[in-house]
């Protein structure tokens, strides 16, 4: 655990197809980065947003709007490159001296894999916690379970939209400090 007392959560949405089809010549790419930060002594979620990213070698369609909210114009109107939205993550956030958080390990992957594309810094520290898999832990379950299930059976509320990074992110951070209380 780092000394700042504080693990960043984020949470991505990236480009989809309908049952993972993905056309020749495209590759998934991250539309929004939702983040936000938890403190370990005062339990506090904050700083939550959605960093919106454009697609660069991927279309947004229309099964993707669909799951996620997130238009072409949402795009064209709010999205940076995914350079710069790792820049932002780092200057806003202290990113690289923080561990970072995801429901799963799609997000790290991705996050590893685009940065790799890209020949970019990971814009996170070394440490990766995988809440899917400490919540799995705590509880002694068998299998893992998504984020709405795993609110359900914390008896906690979703709160804001399912696909959204940014909702998606707070709701695994109030996962998380469950966990850690």
């Amino acid at each position: 655990m780092n000394t700042t007392n504080e693990i960043l959560i984020i949470d991505l949405e990236a480009t989809c197809w309908e049952n993972d089809r993905i056309p020749i010549g495209e590759k998934v790419d991250i539309i929004e980065i939702g983040i936000c930060k938890l403190d370990l002594k005062s339990k506090a979620i904050s700083q939550k947003q959605s960093i919106y990213v454009i697609p660069e070698r991927s279309e947004i369609n229309e099964f993707c709007t669909k799951l996620t909210g997130i238009t072409p114009q949402l795009i064209e109107e709010k999205g940076i490159y995914f350079e710069e939205a790792c820049e932002k993550i780092l200057d806003e956030y202290d990113s690289s001296a923080l561990t970072w958080a995801g429901f799963g390990n799609f997000d790290r992957e991705q996050i590893f894999e685009q940065c790799d594309w890209l020949g970019i810094e990971i814009p996170f520290g070394g440490q990766y916690l995988n809440v899917m898999e400490e919540f799995r832990e705590h509880f002694s379950l068998h299998k893992m379970t998504g984020l709405k299930r795993a609110l359900e059976y914390l008896k906690m509320d979703f709160e804001g939209n399912h696909h959204s990074g940014a909702d998606d992110a707070y709701n695994a951070a109030k996962i998380l400090r469950k966990i850690l209380e």
